[in-house]
């Protein structure tokens, strides 16, 4: 079926895909009149697969039942959908008085039994089009399966001047997790939205909170879709995902409800369900590789590159189970036992639960911790599925090759030991730090890692033809790729552009700086005049030149570093890492860190630090254990609590520790080709609120490091150098198109800056938006381009800055936040409403700031020089009795903040703008104070204007908390009313 433009002009998306579907796939076309709304289930679809495939069983029911079995069976189904879910009551069937119903036939893994292949024939796969499923609420399509819903799509046809966010936005807007169709576990397994373009998916409805997985192909190593001729670039879904072996397959050997425990702050267990439905990746590499294996039997090798974000637990715990029960055409086993070599924990007990789900037999999967004796007694007693760790690898390979009789999967997966360096010896006599410096680097070359240990030992035994190889890894060196590579190449990849661009990983080079580059923007964004209330960087920009191994410079660069920018990110959250280039850097970081926080009275910011065995420094011995004060295994968990903010690392946790809020690193190490990649990859991993990441290398030419990057990301880039005034030179041209107005800016920000917002917020947001995009609108293509080219460039350049330096332009930041959402309406066509509870642009890029580590600028000295405050400025010291203090102290009890002295600074501003107007003067002269106070809150905001960029964060609450204003104007009404009386 060739589609082009003009057929889809006459005939609506859906009905391309339905037609497909029904004449093509073989499905039913299903009707409203068919659905019972009150179960979510198509009635007519149900009974007649029942009435098809067991009869005996109905008419059991039939007996017991009359002429209410029908109803009695909806009812028992509905009870058991509530308390297993659909997935596996698909899978599993229900009893009812003893009798077992099943609601479904799958594929058995071999071709034997043809009884239940003729079964699986007669399942009724159907496609309800603008199905009903409560009054004025439908959806494009539903697939039913046997009558139980399965999945829903939402789609959206561009000749119709709407996309795929669009079809997000429905999900997430319009139809609710609460409706029977689309309960979690109970109904339908996975919503879909899709355009002709790009498809996506998600398992769970939670309103603005949904979280879309992309199921795309992937357009040359990166989002999207291929264009193919003659067929729209999503017609995959419903030619192949949809076709009824595919969706079938899916169902019963894919989906699976992932359960995690985690333990919360009050030591209670806390139980998190997912619903695990494969990406377009991850099914698509297991389909190839198991094709491959049944086609060719034993002795291949496969080389899965994958990258980080891409799912690769539940990629392996797929491709192992499939492989264990993997059969060719003649129905001969393929391989008598999967083995997986791993290191991680969380795959063991996921595997373990997830194939449980998948074969619904216990006794499956193995975990080998002994010798090889354990592996021969393990396979003895039929386990499928063998785990074990990288350590034990050696062993099991030189059992494998006593076993010529049988075939073996060796699924490997390349997850780096977190512990990484213990190998290393103990510093036991007191070196330099450039001699520290080279042992480590020598002893560092010298250990081999996972991956080189696992050819190495491949190499040893020599490949054998009863043994297949499912290499896992995200960065192949070249001895893997030679080693498990298709001539040289992956056998299946998921970039990791790929990922950076489908959002499931940070791009890590988006903000690397180097300490020059980082210094010369500190610097020029101070001495600049236009920058004034940049001031801020002097308190690192005097390191003009940095010694190597000047570590309390450092020191101080990266603290005050991580509390003006860093501790602001992820609602305080946010950490960070510090490599250092040996475990003798390590300690003396960790004293010079301990020494300087201590002497500043920072009360809000600890460091740890990690280092293999133990080193001698000037006469004392350190250890990991003895610095941080608790035992080596707790340090993970200590790191994510809010205890800990920053990680001084010497080659361990450099690699393969996964800590999502990882935003900032500080490189003091050399790195090169992968230790690069993988050590500034520790940030990368994706947390609620993190858009975006900083590093900062003291060490490295950034050329170097974009080449270590090129071989895994095509397209990699480093921002380099920028220049700050380019902002305003950016804002100009922006400017001259005429679209911008500042009022509607103005008025804009001030709506986002609420804390809460009420219909008429979003419907004036909306509108001072769309007022621009109408005047956009009006330009001729080549100049809309243009205007949206530079309105990224200057949010791109602005973001940049801000991670060296947190100066806030209230100007530039006001447009800043303006074009963010502007972008959204014009540059991908989207839906017109504006997602205005997203508010993570304004989280650290806001115009308030916190008052912990605030920076104050003393404006009476001479060189204009910047003192860090301590303990929140003071706030300790005894208040002096004076009004101004009184006020601010009935305004931090009543609104729990912490305004100190500085603020009555703004507050005396306040009273000496005041004083200057001679309206209100007059006013306060000749009125009574009821009168008087009604002119003072007129002008009060104003007052607030003129002085906000002199103290943001305490002017940004007045502005943004109407109680808080409230109770300023009238205490500092009251305040100015008798001091202009006197005069």
């Amino acid at each position: 079926m060739i589609i082009t433009p003009n057929a889809l002009k006459e005939r609506a998306f859906q009905t391309v895909v339905k037609e497909y579907l029904t004449t093509v796939n073989g499905y039913i076309e299903g009707t409203n009149q068919d659905y019972n709304r009150q179960y979510a289930i198509d009635e007519t679809q149900l009974f007649s697969f029942l009435e098809a495939t067991q009869t005996k069983a109905l008419e059991k029911l039939k007996e017991i039942y009359k002429g209410q079995y029908k109803q009695k069976i909806l009812f028992r189904l509905e009870n058991e959908l509530k308390r297993r879910g659909m997935v596996d009551v698909l899978r599993n069937g229900i009893k009812d008085y003893g009798v077992h119903l099943h609601l479904a036939y799958f594929q058995p893994p071999t071709s034997l039994n043809q009884d239940l292949m003729v079964l699986v024939n007669q399942n009724r796969l159907s496609v309800t089009e603008e199905l009903v499923y409560k009054d004025e609420g439908r959806v494009d399509l539903v697939i039913f399966l046997n009558g139980l819903p399965t999945l829903a799509f939402e789609l959206k046809n561009e000749f119709t001047g709407q996309d795929v966010d669009d079809a997000k936005h429905q999900w997430m807007y319009d139809r609710s997790g609460n409706d029977t169709l689309f309960r979690f576990k109970e109904r339908v397994i996975a919503c879909f939205a899709m355009d002709t373009n790009e498809v996506f998916m998600t398992t769970r409805l939670n309103g603005t909170k949904t979280f879309f997985l992309p199921f795309n192909k992937g357009e040359n190593n990166g989002k999207g879709n291929p264009t193919v001729d003659g067929k729209l670039k999503t017609h995959y879904v419903w030619e192949d995902v949809l076709s009824r072996d595919s969706l079938l397959e899916i169902l019963d050997k894919f989906v699976y409800l992932k359960v995690d425990e985690e333990e919360n702050d009050e030591g209670k267990i806390i139980t998190k369900e997912t619903l695990v439905f494969p990406r377009y990746h991850q099914r698509d590499a297991v389909k190839k590789v198991l094709s491959h294996a049944k086609a060719w039997g034993a002795g291949h090798s496969y080389l899965i590159q994958h990258s980080a974000g891409s799912g690769k637990t539940n990629t392996i715990s797929w491709l192992s189970h499939r492989l264990s029960t993997l059969h060719n055409d003649a129905n001969e086993s393929v391989f008598d036992c999967a083995i997986v070599v791993t290191d991680r924990k969380v795959l063991d007990k996921q595997l373990q639960k997830a194939v449980y789900q998948l074969e619904h037999k216990a006794g499956m999967v193995a975990k080998i911790e002994g010798d090889s004796s354990q592996l021969a007694d393990s396979l003895n007693k039929g386990a499928k599925i063998i785990i074990t760790t990288i350590q034990k690898f050696p062993f099991i390979l030189d059992k494998l090759g006593t076993l010529k009789d049988k075939n073996f999967a060796i699924i490997i997966d390349e997850a780096h030991s977190s512990t990484s360096g213990k190998n290393m010896a103990a510093l036991t006599t007191s070196l330099t730090l450039e001699e520290a410096q080279k042992l480590d680097e020598e002893a560092e070359e010298n250990e081999a890692d996972t991956e080189e240990k696992i050819v190495a030992e491949i190499t040893r035994v020599g490949k054998q033809p009863n043994i297949s190889f499912f290499a896992f890894t995200a960065t192949p060196k070249g001895s893997t790729l030679k080693m498990f590579g298709t001539h040289d190449k992956p056998f299946h990849l998921y970039s990791m552009k790929q990922a950076i661009e489908e959002k499931f990983i940070l791009d890590v080079l988006k903000n690397y700086v180097s300490y020059k580059t980082y210094f010369r923007i500190a610097k020029k964004i101070e001495e600049d005049p236009e920058f004034d209330s940049a001031k801020a960087t002097k308190a690192i920009s005097r390191f003009v030149s940095l010694h190597p191994h000047n570590i309390d410079q450092k020191t101080e660069i990266i603290i005050e570093h991580f509390r003006k920018v860093t501790q602001k990110k992820l609602g305080g959250q946010a950490k960070a890492m510090v490599v250092t280039a040996s475990r003798l850097h390590a300690v003396r970081y960790k004293l010079s860190f301990d020494k300087y926080i201590k002497q500043k009275g920072y009360t809000d910011m600890k460091a740890l630090v990690a280092f293999s065995e133990t080193v001698k420094d000037g006469g004392n011995e350190f250890s990991e254990t003895h610095m941080n004060g608790f035992s080596e295994t707790q340090l993970p968990k200590k790191f994510d609590s809010d205890e800990y903010q920053v990680l001084l690392v010497a080659e361990k946790y450099q690699t393969g520790f996964d800590q999502p809020k990882l935003h900032t690193m500080f490189v003091d190490k050399k790195l090169k080709n992968l230790k690069a990649v993988q050590t500034l990859q520790r940030l990368n991993r994706i947390y609620p609120g993190k858009e975006d990441t900083f590093i900062l290398d003291f060490v490295n030419d950034p050329e170097d490091i974009l080449k270590s990057f090129l071989p895994y990301y095509e397209d990699a880039v480093l921002e380099g150098d920028v220049e700050p005034n380019e902002l305003y030179s950016i804002q100009q041209e922006l400017e001259n198109y005429l679209i911008l107005r500042d009022e509607e800016i103005e008025k804009f920000v001030e709506i986002i800056y609420k804390e809460k917002l009420d219909k008429r917020d979003t419907e004036l947001s909306n509108n001072y938006i769309d007022l621009a995009v109408k005047r956009y609108s009006a330009l001729l293509e080549e100049e809309q381009r243009d205007f949206v080219s530079k309105a990224r460039k200057f949010i791109n350049i602005y973001m940049f800055i801000l991670q060296i330096t947190p100066f806030v332009d209230v100007e530039l930041h006001k447009l800043f936040v303006f074009l963010r959402y502007f972008l959204k309406k014009v540059a991908l066509k989207a839906s017109g409403k504006i997602n205005l509870e997203d508010k993570i642009v304004l989280e650290y890029y806001s115009i308030k700031k916190k008052s912990e580590g605030s920076i104050t600028i003393n404006e009476n000295s001479e060189d204009y020089k910047v003192s860090i405050s301590v303990s929140g400025g003071g706030l300790n010291d005894p208040p002096p009795k004076d009004p101004l203090t009184a006020i601010l102290e009935r305004l931090n009890t009543k609104n729990g903040t912490e305004f100190s002295e500085h603020e009555k600074l703004s507050l005396q501003q306040l009273v000496e703008i005041a004083k200057e107007d001679q309206t209100l003067s007059t006013q306060a002269q000749n009125n009574p104070y009821d009168d008087f106070i009604l002119g003072f809150r007129k002008s009060f905001i104003e007052y607030v204007v003129e002085g906000y960029e002199k103290n943001q964060e305490f002017y940004g609450k007045v502005l943004e908390d109407d109680v808080f204003r409230g109770q300023l104007e009238d205490d500092m009404g009251q305040y100015v009313y008798e001091i202009l009386n006197k005069k």
